[in-house]
């Protein structure tokens, strides 16, 4: 699972989600990508369940790129302790996420095979996803 090494602070505010994406919308380096369509956090376990789905389908084949990381923490207070006494332990990370965002690249495969591989990938995340071409971007489809 991807983690940061270390964290400035142990806990971190929610934040928010508003507004679209400004960073990490273009293709850097392949052909295909899998675009994120709505808002959300997306946690480390499922940035992983994805890439071996991808790895799985390709057959090991061609080149993946992960183009997010988990840098937020998400708290937890255990179950059945009554409210108060301050904000609870760290329990996983997440990767905010908006609008337009690039979660996956994908290099060196097959057209059908790439599509096939992102939209098994894209089953995994909790918000809509559509796979892109870089030289077609007229083919745009939503999962």
């Amino acid at each position: 699972m991807l983690l940061p090494k270390r964290s400035k602070y142990r806990k971190q505010q929610k934040g928010h989600l508003a507004g679209y994406e400004t960073r990490g919308v273009f293709h850097e380096h392949a052909d295909f990508a899998l675009q994120v369509v709505d808002p959300g956090w997306i946690t480390s376990r499922q940035i992983e369940s994805g890439r071996r789905t991808i790895a799985r389908s390709v057959k090991r084949g061609g080149k993946i790129f992960i183009r997010i990381f988990p840098f937020k923490v998400i708290t937890k207070k255990p179950a059945e302790v009554r409210m108060g006494s301050g904000k609870g332990s760290p329990e996983y990370w997440v990767a905010t996420v908006r609008p337009g965002r690039i979660i996956y690249e994908l290099h060196g495969v097959s057209a059908a095979v790439a599509e096939e591989a992102l939209r098994l990938a894209a089953q995994k995340f909790p918000m809509k996803t559509r796979v892109i071409r870089r030289h077609a971007l007229s083919e745009k489809v939503v999962y």
